[in-house]
């Protein structure tokens, strides 16, 4: 199959280019890089062995992305390509919005043009609200910021374009904390600026770019008072697309949507110790105030995945940071500009 992965540079769009290509598939990719780095592809082109072509342009570019569907035969699409930090989508929500259904407009109405009718969208556990966990996809839909708004209402533009036309097949994956790095270390999350994520801020504190984590809250009702997400490695992660791609293939449902987590949070002050534990040092922290929205907890049933897709999450904590630090120690700053 010819898959189009729209975002590809990106932390969860290079991992899932690299297990495309493992199962067989040829990738493209479109990326403007406002999220990435162009050197991001030849790490790519070198852990797969494969030429993976790409197209560097703004899919709100409604000609250059008709122009790509033209020229470029696609079997089927993942849509990663968005803006994504939910505290900067409360500073910028017209952008938010703009980018984010804008570039589904135009990728969608391309998509429709040319009779390619299979899309994997990357929807998010932002759009549970603040229902109690754990989530299960039968659940109302809402949100508490522009960025997962963003995601409520490209689902619903999806879900109906599926019933304006039958031939659609389109699965929308809501997942929960991606976090962790490829094996090889050859590849990883890169954030620009200061972290918005718990995991590469821990990281960036490991390797020495930051002074200490702040610990929003530790007064919670958990365990241990501060507050638990579901974190899925970022590998586990890419193998639930591949999962659901193959499923597209296969359901007569229009519209299928299934959770990526691993159903068993951890809490901040675990996940700071495990770090800990792979990177073989204490870690400086400091408690600061609770953050407005921050929920208590979030995580994931994820046992309609498991079952409808044959898909778990097998990797551990203490895996996902082995891999984050490896990742981070490797490459103390991010991708660098050039490779050479």
């Amino acid at each position: 199959m010819r898959v189009l992965v729209s975002g590809g540079a990106g932390y969860i769009g290079s991992h899932t280019v690299v297990q495309l290509v493992a199962a067989g598939h040829d990738v493209l990719i479109v990326d403007n890089f406002a999220n990435s780095k162009p050197t991001v592809v030849n790490r790519l082109e070198s852990l797969t062995g494969a030429h993976l072509p790409v197209h560097s342009f703004d899919l709100r570019d409604v000609d250059k992305t008709e122009h790509l569907f033209a020229h470029e035969p696609v079997d089927a699409v993942i849509h990663f390509a968005g803006l994504k930090a939910v505290g900067e989508s409360v500073q910028l929500p017209l952008e938010y919005y703009e980018n984010n259904l804008e570039s589904t407009f135009s990728l969608v109405r391309a998509m429709r043009r040319h009779g390619v009718s299979k899309l994997v969208f990357s929807s998010s556990a932002t759009v549970y609200g603040e229902n109690e966990p754990p989530f299960t996809e039968d659940l109302a839909t809402s949100a508490t910021s522009p960025y997962g708004w963003t995601k409520v209402m490209i689902e619903q533009i999806l879900r109906d374009v599926a019933v304006s036309d039958p031939s659609w097949r389109i699965a929308l994956l809501r997942y929960f904390n991606p976090v962790g790095a490829h094996a090889s270390g050859t590849i990883g999350e890169d954030p620009s600026g200061i972290p918005n994520n718990l995991m590469p801020f821990i990281a960036q504190v490991a390797v020495g770019r930051r002074e200490k984590l702040m610990i929003f809250g530790d007064d919670y009702p958990t365990p241990d008072g501060t507050c638990l997400r579901d974190y899925i490695h970022v590998e586990d992660l890419a193998a639930g697309h591949l999962a659901a791609l193959t499923a597209l293939g296969r359901t007569d449902d229009a519209v299928s949507t299934w959770n990526l987590g691993t159903g068993e949070p951890q809490s901040v002050l675990e996940v700071l110790h495990a770090f800990e534990r792979a990177a073989g040092r204490t870690l400086p922290y400091e408690v600061a105030p609770r953050r407005p929205g921050d929920l208590p907890a979030s995580f994931a049933d994820p046992s309609k995945a498991n079952r409808e897709l044959g898909w778990t999450a097998t990797r551990t904590m203490d895996d996902i940071c082995v891999d984050q630090w490896r990742w981070q120690s490797g490459n103390p700053n991010g991708y660098p500009d050039s490779d050479g």
